[in-house]
């Protein structure tokens, strides 16, 4: 797509802190730095999010965030990390290329806050929600 951010910088038009590079995907730094060492990683081919990939693009890609996660966590002596995918304006997706973010977690203080907030289960609830999504 000529206006994504992300073809840009495959394709070379806008300069990258790439850290890897294989025939399918790029990983680069992340502009933001959210924590030192942040870094992406795109399939060179445009899709929206992960929700438009076919399974074959989707497996090339995360293929690599093992290898890529663990050169950052060595790089940056991280004590953990955080691997997420925003998929659409509601999840936080704010390039619409598919992405994953490699976020080096140093301790509570760093600068990425998520909250997972825990409710009492309705297992009825758990059961009906299960079978609407194994039938879809």
């Amino acid at each position: 797509m000529s206006d994504c951010i992300f073809c840009k910088i495959i394709a070379g038009e806008i300069p990258a802190s790439k850290v890897h590079e294989d025939e399918q995907v790029l990983a680069f730094l992340d502009i933001s730095q959210v924590t030192p060492g942040h870094t992406l990683i795109v399939p060179k081919e445009h899709y929206r999010n992960l929700l438009e990939m076919d399974a074959a693009s989707a497996s090339q890609l995360f293929a690599q965030v093992p290898l890529v996660a663990q050169k950052v966590m060595k790089a940056t002596k991280a004590a953990g990390m955080n691997i997420i995918a925003n998929c659409e304006e509601v999840a936080g997706q704010t390039v619409f290329h598919t992405h994953v973010h490699l976020v080096p977690r140093y301790g509570a203080e760093d600068d990425l806050k998520i909250d997972f907030i825990a409710h009492k289960p309705d297992f009825d609830k758990l059961a009906q929600v299960a079978e609407t999504i194994k039938n879809a």
